[in-house]
């Protein structure tokens, strides 16, 4: 397969300025000319191998770094918004676009923030229809919205909580059995906070209630013990760490209180899921056993649902695990949870593609299934997908039941137990699947639901296939 060239301009400059250096002395020290600096910087030329490799020996730059995968994610953002309805005429070329990205990502993301708001401001007009009522509740950006996307831009990675937690884990220094009563004796014992199981967080739907006066954290005695130790994880975070956690959300720069607050709930949960699965001890077990969900959860004492979204938050500078993308998915097919590590992005609007597995996970629960995938980009991707189940108690509580995909380029294959007897060298063995109906490209698909837009349909009245129209 053909390498794909990196164009890597924005990131040599900025490694350039951070050492200080002319671009005469930063090429001497690369050991190329000024003027082949010059292109590079300002993308005429791809990067080369000796050039990467004299970035990595001279000023210690990770070449994982370099590949774009921020670039995939930006382009793959921006090309959808210029598919909305709302921009007429034809797209720009995606040459345009990816000089766009690679040179000047800051008009890249203004440009997705007015898409957003052009969005948020239709969505308000229309609800102008039904009722007043339903318009003041629309009137601010929302705020799950903009702190998904403060993580999707952070890699899913956020380097000092992470280490923090890392080190939380080498303090309490127990095995699964007992850390959820080593990390009550810590807390207890650091900050004054007993931990019991009942009292307030007995009510039906309840996970954590912390009584900050008695300085008591209650937990669900019908949760499992997984639970209970990201709990006690959490609120030790927003205990420890709350002035840290507080500086991370001022710089993030949020645009409401209630995307505040809740970004610090997603920094507190970050620290829980790093504090039970340990950033080096889980990417050397993950290694060690080649992925397997199942014996990960086993070994950590943690969830299926913990294992499979720590495995995409594996992105630490340096010792970069496998790039997973991972989901969850609810029935109706809505995204709950994304983050993408990979060049696969998901759509921000709209449901995700009926051809991915994820959907057919639950009619196999309790199972993982696999799936061979191809994207409309030629990229290939091997797809994991089950489903999880968390019951609330009693005959009459409401069960919640979602879908979990997990999955990596097919070229990382060989580091997952689930690709050893799949067929990975035939064309024939993978799927197509999209992104989302509304940008996919694909005129052959059966299950599509709506057409692409900025494509115009071509409906012909004397025959019919299984869609009822094409596209040019």
């Amino acid at each position: 397969m053909r390498a794909r060239k990196v164009f890597a301009g924005r990131k040599i400059r900025t490694i350039r300025t951070q050492a200080g250096l002319t671009q005469q002395a930063f090429a001497a020290q690369l050991g190329i000319s000024t003027s082949y600096l010059n292109q590079l910087e300002n993308n005429q030329r791809h990067i080369t191998a000796p050039v990467l490799l004299a970035l990595a020996d001279v000023f210690s730059v990770d070449i994982k770094d370099l590949s774009g995968n921020e670039d995939d994610r930006l382009l793959a953002d921006l090309s959808e918004a210029l598919a909305d309805p709302l921009f007429s005429g034809d797209a720009p070329p995606s040459q345009d676009l990816k000089l766009v990205v690679q040179n000047t990502p800051a008009v890249a993301h203004a440009f997705l923030s007015m898409h957003q708001a052009l969005r948020r401001a239709g969505e308000r007009l229309a609800e102008l229809d039904d009722t007043l009522e339903r318009t003041g509740a629309q009137a601010d950006p929302t705020p799950y919205e903009e702190v998904r996307d403060f993580f999707h831009y952070m890699d899913n990675y956020v380097d000092w909580l992470d280490r923090a937690a890392e080190d939380l884990a080498g303090q309490i220094d127990s095995g699964r059995a007992d850390r959820t009563r080593a990390l009550a004796g810590f807390i207890e014992a650091q900050h004054g906070i007993r931990v019991v199981i009942g009292g307030e967080a007995s009510r039906p739907g309840a996970l954590r209630h912390y009584d900050r006066h008695a300085r008591v954290l209650s937990l669900n005695p019908r949760s499992s013990a997984a639970t209970h130790a990201f709990q006690i994880a959490h609120q030790l975070a927003l205990t420890a760490h709350s002035d840290a956690i507080g500086e991370i959300v001022r710089k993030a720069d949020f645009r409401s209180k209630d995307a505040e607050a809740v970004c610090r709930i997603g920094l507190a949960n970050y620290f829980a899921g790093a504090a039970v699965l340990p950033y080096g001890a889980f990417l050397a077990a993950a290694r060690e056993l080649r992925h397997d969900l199942e014996l990960l959860a086993e070994r950590f004492g943690a969830s299926i649902e913990q294992v499979a979204h720590r495995l995409s938050t594996l992105q630490r500078p340096g010792l970069k695990g496998v790039p997973f993308f991972f989901a969850r998915v609810d029935q109706a097919g809505n995204i709950t949870k994304r983050h993408s590590a990979t060049k696969l992005q998901f759509a921000r609007f709209g449901s995700a593609c009926p051809l991915w597995n994820v959907h057919s996970a639950f009619e196999a629960p309790n199972r993982i299934i696999r799936q061979l995938a191809e994207t409309p980009d030629g990229i290939r991707y091997l797809c994991l997908a089950t489903t999880v189940t968390k019951p609330g108690g009693g005959y009459r509580a409401p069960v919640q039941r979602y879908a979990l995909a997990l999955g990596c380029e097919v070229r990382h294959a060989t580091e997952l137990v689930y690709a050893d007897d799949l067929d990975t060298v035939h064309d024939e063995a993978f799927e197509p699947i999209g992104i989302s109906c509304r940008i996919c490209e694909r005129h052959d698909c059966h299950q599509r639901a709506v057409p692409p837009l900025k494509h115009k349909l071509t409906v012909d009245e004397l025959a019919r296939d299984t869609v009822p129209y094409g596209f040019e």
